[in-house]
This record gives C-alpha cells, sequence and structure tokens, in this order.
C-alpha cells in the first residue's frame, strides 16, 4: 500500500491568546485537498490571500516563525505547524481572525488535540518527502545548526543556558522517530521565558500575552512556575518541538538527520533557504509501500478513517 497525503476530517475552532500580541483569536482547521500543503488565511483584514506554510514566505524569526505576504501576517506558526508534522497532515487549511496563532499551554499539545478531534483523513495521492543528499550546515559565531543524510527523522539538539533551573535538567536532546513519537516524547513541552527579559520584550510588542498558564518563567534562580516540569529536559525538548514545526516549512517532512547547538527560527530558516539553494542537496521521494518508507514515517493508514 502506497503512502499517502493526509488531511483532517472535519473543520474545528478554538480560541487563545497570542504569546506576543496578547491579542485574542478564534482560530479554524479546515480540511484541505491533496498537494496543496498547509496555508493560513487571515480573516480579518480585507484582502484574503491564502499564505503558504513554506520558509520563503518567512519574514521575521524573532522569538516566532513569521509568515507573510503582503498585509497578510501570521506570527507564531510553528507549534501548530509542528504538531501537523508530529501528525502527518500535509493539507490543511488554517484561517484567523488575527496576527497570531494562539500560544495555548505554550506546547503543542492543544493542537494535537484539536487535529485528532477532528479525525484525519488519508488523501488519494502519494506522500511527498524531502530526502537529504548531502550536508547542509549554518555557523553563526557559536550556533550551529546541520542537515544531514539519513533514513529516518532524527534530532539532536542543545542548548547552553547558564542558569541555575536549567543546569539541573539535560541540554542536551537526541530524538529518533523511529523508536518514538511525536505525542509522547515532545508535543507537551512548553515554550519558556526569563521574567528579567520579559520588560524588555514588551517594550518591542513581544510576549504581551505570556504568563505562567502558557510558558515556563524562570527568575534569576528558579523555575517560577508552580508545577513540576512535564519532562525533565523539558527545555531543549521545546527546543525541539520548535525546530520540528520550523522544518515542517519546507513544504514536505524531512528524511535526514538534524543538529543544532544554540540554534532558533532564525538559523532554522536560512536553513532550509540553502537547502533549496542547493537543488544537488535533496530529491523529492514518494514511497509506493508503506514498508519501505523509514520507520519514522510508516503510519498504518488503514486504521485511519
Amino acid at each position: 500500500m502506497m503512502l499517502k497525503q493526509q488531511t483532517i476530517t472535519e473543520p474545528i475552532k478554538t480560541v487563545g491568546i497570542g504569546l506576543h500580541s496578547g491579542s485574542r483569536s478564534n482560530l479554524y482547521l479546515k480540511p484541505a485537498p491533496i498537494n496543496s500543503g498547509i496555508s493560513f488565511v487571515r480573516l480579518d483584514i480585507g484582502e484574503q490571500i491564502p499564505v503558504p506554510g513554506k520558509a520563503e514566505f518567512i519574514t521575521d524569526t524573532r522569538l516566532a516563525s513569521v509568515l507573510q505576504i503582503g498585509e497578510n501576517r501570521i506570527s507564531t506558526v510553528e507549534h501548530l505547524l509542528s504538531a501537523c508534522s508530529g501528525l502527518g497532515i500535509d493539507n490543511l487549511l488554517v484561517e484567523i481572525d488575527g496576527e497570531e496563532i494562539p500560544i495555548m499551554d505554550g506546547s503543542a499539545a492543544s493542537f494535537l488535540f484539536l487535529i485528532q478531534s477532528a479525525g484525519i483523513t488519508v488523501q488519494d495521492a502519494p506522500r511527498k518527502f524531502i530526502q537529504i543528499k548531502k550536508p547542509i550546515e549554518i555557523i553563526e559565531g557559536d550556533k550551529l545548526v546541520r542537515l544531514e543524510p539519513h533514513f529516518g527523522f532524527k534530532l539532536d539538539f542543545t542548548i547552553d543556558f547558564k542558569h541555575p533551573a536549567l543546569d539541573k535538567t539535560g541540554q542536551r536532546c537526541v530524538i529518533d522517530f523511529d523508536d518514538t513519537t511525536y505525542a509522547k516524547e515532545i508535543g507537551r513541552a512548553r515554550t519558556f521565558g526569563f521574567a528579567h527579559e520579559v520588560e524588555a520584550l514588551r517594550e518591542i510588542g513581544l510576549a504581551r500575552g505570556g504568563s505562567l498558564d502558557n510558558a515556563i518563567v524562570l527568575d534569576e534562580y528558579r523555575i517560577l512556575n508552580n508545577e513540576e516540569l512535564r519532562y525533565e529536559d523539558e527545555f531543549v525538548r521545546h527546543k525541539i518541538l520548535d525546530a520540528i514545526g520550523d522544518l515542517y516549512l519546507a513544504g514536505h517532512p524531512i528524511i535526514g538527520s538534524y543538529v543544532a547547538e544554540k540554534s532558533g527560527h532564525a538559523l532554522n530558516n536560512l536553513l532550509l533557504r540553502k537547502m533549496f539553494g542547493e537543488p544537488d542537496s535533496y530529491e523529492l521521494v514518494t514511497f509506493e509501500q508503506v514498508e519501505k518508507a523509514p520507520l519514522a514515517y510508516q503510519i498504518d493508514q488503514a486504521e485511519i478513517n
């Protein structure tokens, strides 16, 4: 059986506030036809142009990945895209009546729940993958991000925060999706920030919606949230969650290994742009038989309605 594209079965809606804007928005997820990819539409402005969820339309990477065509600007798309990647959603129409995708609880868990509640439908077209053929790398000072050939999907992320609370947790995490699932290991990891940075961020129009309900917040010494971490190394796992969303801006799932040291949205975007600028670095592949695909992408589509 061929490995096929997927969309959601029924439209579904949620509402929430934006992490950076602090504004409340209604978010609608709707099924989309084969080969349409994931696109975003602003309902609150006159010219409702669909903005493809692709790296070339990223215009801002300050603490979030921002898509934009003309006035159609959609901010903080990475957590929703990460959930779509984790559940194998290829085609989706995202409509929103504001500028920023709601932050929900700061992780991808709410988006996983929404997509699963809407149902997943297999579509009659082969799923397309970007298979990495040669290493691609971006280095900026002490920051590094790289894609390498690997028949699967593996991420190796290292962060380096000099902070007492973070020092107690793992600052490196390797996730190989051949032997685990996104929902189990990554989807619940929340975004995090430092209390002393919030005022400066708010002065430039960021973090206006941030709170202990949607982020792990740290002062100079400790975590301020009155609850346990969801993973022992939740901080670095959230960076992997972000990276998965950023990589899904390639337009297709990636077959390869991703390595990052102190990376973020900007370097992830530069990495994809470099890959697309070197056509010999990748190829588009499909799988006529599910069992010939990497284990990371072998979904039992016979069980999906």
